[in-house]
């Protein structure tokens, strides 16, 4: 009886651990991961943080925007707006500009390289939505630009279809470029770049791409298409894709076939369409061109990220109750400045004044100063007559 009862509970007891270990498998395979992928601070002290949403496997997940809480600096801010998620019922999707930058280099003609890119490329543009834009720029020992960036998806199409192929690759130089593209537009705004090997012309380096990206805030996901075990010129240098993305707030991919790499494309197009743009205003609302420390979390599953943002300025901002005060300062200084001008200015008026009432004029014409002859004043020895 005591062996049956025995038995009963070694069951009992292994169904339990086999639902819970079901229940946790589901539990992490529904974790939701949060990323900030751009703050923008264009319209200081108002600041538009973009918060992507996804799943273990890359997937945007869709959250209620009430649940995402933001704090600058540990302070919880009031969220004055919240759209997109690409979600029904989640609001009114956030216009996206994407930059698509494509190697061309030489090795990209090998194994039909590029013609999977162009299918890559096409994909992407083939999702987007009314108001989404996007460009192409590709590089091989220069850069080229190739279709500037637009809402024709036609146009893109024709533009992919024309690529081929040229000669060694300039990546970093090419990223500098499509951020300065960019520069001029506003909102969310991304650059997908697709590399297979090494770069091995650039002027440029991964710091100098990331400090060109400055207040823009905008992100770089990277798309590795090579082999990355090999150093050679063919190799892949997934170190520095990995390290663009990472601190520029994209996302690394790696793909080894044709259909890998569409499906990345449309992955990353999803991606970037579900983010969801939370507005707020700074607590803080002069630009002091100090760091702060951005924290969102989305409450009901309780992911959470930090980032950092910079509001410019190389001067601190004066308060607009200041302004009386920094006026009265201004002019001290600036009286400050101009009392050694006046006092050398009015010592040589003095001195001249002097001059002037210390000569006397002797009968030729000449002046003398102090009754000694205008002579001595030429430097010829002066006269006596005898008598």
């Amino acid at each position: 009886m005591q062996i049956k009862l025995i038995r009963i509970l070694l069951n009992f007891s292994l169904l339990l651990v086999l639902v819970f270990s079901s229940a946790s498998t589901v539990f992490a395979q529904s974790d939701t991961q949060v990323r900030i992928t751009q703050v923008d601070n264009s319209k200081f002290p108002n600041i538009t943080v973009y918060v992507s949403a996804t799943n273990s496997a890359g997937e945007p997940v869709g959250v209620d925007p009430t649940t995402i809480q933001i704090a600058e600096n540990g302070a919880a801010v009031k969220i004055v707006d919240a759209r997109g998620g690409g979600q029904a019922g989640q609001g009114v999707a956030e216009p996206l500009t994407t930059m698509l930058v494509i190697d061309i280099s030489g090795s990209m003609d090998k194994n039909n390289k590029l013609t999977a890119a162009k299918d890559a490329a096409k994909s992407y543009v083939n999702q987007m939505r009314a108001g989404d834009q996007a460009g192409l720029m590709t590089f091989d020992t220069k850069t080229y630009y190739v279709q500037p960036v637009t809402t024709d998806i036609a146009a893109l199409t024709k533009a992919i279809d024309g690529l081929v192929t040229g000669g060694d690759t300039s990546m970093f130089d090419a990223l500098v470029e499509a951020e300065t593209a960019l520069d001029g537009v506003s909102g969310r705004k991304s650059i997908i770049v697709l590399a297979d090997g090494l770069d091995n012309h650039s002027k440029n380096t991964v710091d100098s791409v990331i400090e060109k990206i400055g207040p823009s805030g905008l992100t770089i996901s990277t798309v590795g298409f090579g082999d990355a075990s090999t150093a050679s010129q063919s190799g892949l240098d997934e170190a520095a894709l990995k390290s663009l993305a990472e601190r520029s707030g994209g996302l690394y991919s790696f793909a080894t076939d044709p259909q890998a790499l569409s499906a990345l494309y449309q992955q990353l197009g999803r991606t970037l369409q579900s983010e969801y743009a939370i507005t707020y205003v700074s607590p803080s609302t002069l630009r002091d061109g100090i760091n702060r420390t951005l924290t969102v979390s989305i409450t009901d599953v309780g992911a959470i990220t930090q980032s950092n943002y910079n509001p410019g300025g190389v001067l601190p901002e004066v308060a607009g109750s200041s302004w009386t005060l920094f006026g009265i300062t201004l002019g001290g200084l600036l009286a400050l400045l101009f009392i050694p001008f006046a006092i050398s200015r009015g010592s040589e008026l003095f001195s001249g004044l002097i001059r002037k009432k210390g000569s006397a004029k002797m009968p030729n014409g000449t002046t003398s100063a102090a009754g000694i002859s205008g002579s001595m004043g030429s430097g010829k020895k002066p006269r006596i007559k005898i008598k």
